[in-house]
């Protein structure tokens, strides 16, 4: 099949389910859509095993193996949407809560790998299933990021205060990319040759490199966009002037050893908020806003139909099943112990409301990139292992905490107006 084929497919599919939950299920569209393709999946799965003959699952599985999740998100459509989203997050938000995004961003995330690494080479262990303790790591890393695609698709439906708003927001955006940093520095450390030592001022430079340079990349890129944007007045032009300052600093950015992510928010973030506020007419902003809403909903239609469809390429063994069902307890516990330790430590200098760190903790959702990143780590003996414990941890993630968020935001904030 070809690449439009493909593409026609999976448009089509993502319409249909669409169609379908907006009609009887009624769900955030995200949601239904992904649990329709699930079901849809696991219908298949289960139609070929009464009915083998007509081998409809190496049908469908040989469909789903032509598209590389790895790269259609990490190296496509992710740029995309981390621009779309943060163009409609206000920065002073931002600025305003920058030590609490921060910390979570990057102190919560190192926490949350560190420990998630520990309880999963454990749970391995115990299982039967044990695998070094790098890779263990590893999906501490791929795992621990919460998601800004499946974040901000919720946060759409659920009603919260500015403040919290701007904290989930915020820390979803950067911490992915700091997630992606770590993964490729232990993915490194992992595969590099016997006797090749990896020192902590190469971890350091590496690090900086990602971090630092995707961010100040973004930022170049950005305020050049900006520019050519305040010189004109043709939002034709504009829309296209966004939508390449999009796909070439995510190119520029894997060229350069860079993060892409970080690069997008930070160029999402100024062009959402300078950009619109000093560059662009009346008429740009609202055909931007237009453009920019509808591709990323496209996407994420899209998106989460290959998250549903990738169950095809899980391993039903029975002991993975027990281990990806056992992390789920396990590393909401950790997600727990990561957020309450920055907003402790901050609660010094600062006041938080009394149900943040439970909402911060249930709202750390899990999504296609985990999914992504476990796909593109080297065949080894444990890989299929880490793959279905990612996606039980990923399905938890977004049907039952993303289904329960917004009654758990509105219980608690009510609570505290009484």
């Amino acid at each position: 099949m070809s690449v439009f084929d493909i593409a026609s497919a999976l448009v089509l599919l993502a319409a249909l389910f669409g169609y379908l939950n907006l009609r009887f299920l009624k769900l955030p569209p995200t949601i239904g859509l992904m649990l329709i393709a699930l079901l849809s999946s696991l219908v298949i799965i289960l139609a070929d095993y009464i009915t083998p003959s007509y081998h409809m699952r190496s049908i469908i599985t040989d469909f789903i193996g032509q598209i590389d999740l790895n790269e259609t998100l990490m190296h496509g459509m992710l740029g995309f949407l981390l621009f779309a989203g943060a163009m409609h997050v206000n920065i002073d938000d931002l600025y305003e809560r920058r030590f609490t995004i921060g910390s979570l961003a990057t102190a919560g995330v190192i926490i949350s790998t560190v420990l998630t690494g520990y309880a999963a080479y454990f749970i391995f262990k115990i299982s039967g299933n044990e695998i070094p303790l790098i890779y263990a790591f590893i999906f501490g890393a791929l795992i621990s990021p919460t998601d800004p695609v499946a974040v901000i698709g919720i946060l759409k439906t659920t009603k919260t205060s500015k403040s919290l708003e701007a904290k989930i927001t915020g820390e979803s955006l950067f911490n992915d990319g700091i997630g992606v940093v770590i993964f490729i520095i232990l993915v490194a450390m992992a595969t590099a040759k016997p006797g090749t030592v990896i020192t902590v001022s190469e971890i350091a430079v590496l690090f900086f490199q990602e971090a630092v340079g995707g961010a100040l990349l973004g930022f170049v890129f950005g305020y050049g966009a900006y520019r050519a944007l305040k010189s004109i007045d043709n939002y034709n032009l504009e829309v296209l002037i966004t939508l390449a300052l999009v796909m070439f600093t995510y190119s520029a950015a894997s060229w350069l050893h860079m993060s892409g992510p970080i690069a997008e928010v930070v160029a999402g973030l100024l062009i959402g908020n300078h950009g619109k506020r000093f560059a662009m007419s009346t008429a740009t902003v609202d055909h931007i806003d237009k453009f920019w809403s509808l591709l990323d909903e496209i996407l994420n239609a899209v998106l989460f139909l290959l998250i549903g469809l990738e169950v095809f390429a899980i391993d039903f063994n029975s002991q993975y099943i027990f281990c990806g069902l056992l992390l789920i307890p396990t590393i909401l516990a950790v997600r727990f112990t990561s957020v309450s330790i920055p907003i402790s430590l901050l609660r010094f200098k600062r006041e938080f409301s009394k149900g943040v760190i439970r909402i911060l903790t249930w709202s750390g959702l899990r999504g296609g990139i985990s999914v992504a990143l476990v796909l593109s780590l080297p065949q080894f003996d444990g890989k299929e292992l880490l793959l279905t414990c990612t996606y039980i941890v990923v399905l938890f993630s977004i049907i039952i905490q993303g289904l329960t968020l917004k009654p758990l935001v509105s219980r608690i904030q009510s609570d505290m107006q009484e």
